[in-house]
């Protein structure tokens, strides 16, 4: 069994209920899973997700992965740092029109000052939509 990455005692439920009242929430965002490198997340794709023209917005998929990214961040961080985004890039690849997207991340690069994180999307048939990556900046809590 691979040894747990989280730094802080962190729940699929603790996670949601942070959420609540917030742009995560009201997409629709719910953590499904927290394993010991990785953590899963789902988005609905309905009318809060939707372009104009039928398809998951590709700005909903960022988000989804940015969220993703900064949990495992911050529970993967020491105590008194935080997480911060430095830089997100995503390649969308398959449009996704009904159903769920769900997400998974995984670390890439876990350093003392930066992290580096992948996230896949795929839809509910597991055809990859959407490969992301995140660095996210380590600073102090008090100061940051």
């Amino acid at each position: 069994m691979t040894a747990s990455i989280w730094k802080k005692p962190v729940t699929a439920q603790a996670i949601n209920t942070i959420h609540i009242d917030t742009a995560v929430s009201h997409l629709g965002i719910e953590f499904m899973e927290v394993g010991a490198d990785h953590m899963v997340a789902r988005m609905p794709v309905d009318r809060r997700t939707l372009q104009p023209y039928g398809r998951l917005h590709g700005g909903a998929m960022v988000l989804l992965a940015e969220t993703l990214v900064s949990c495992g961040a911050n529970y993967g961080a020491s105590e008194g740092q935080v997480a911060v985004g430095l830089e997100i890039n995503a390649n969308h690849l398959r449009a996704a029109r009904s159903g769920h997207v769900t997400g998974t991340c995984r670390p890439v690069h876990v350093g003392r000052s930066t992290q580096v994180w992948q996230v896949e999307i795929r839809d509910d048939a597991g055809a990859l939509c959407c490969v992301a990556r995140m660095t996210a900046a380590l600073v102090d809590q008090a100061t940051g």
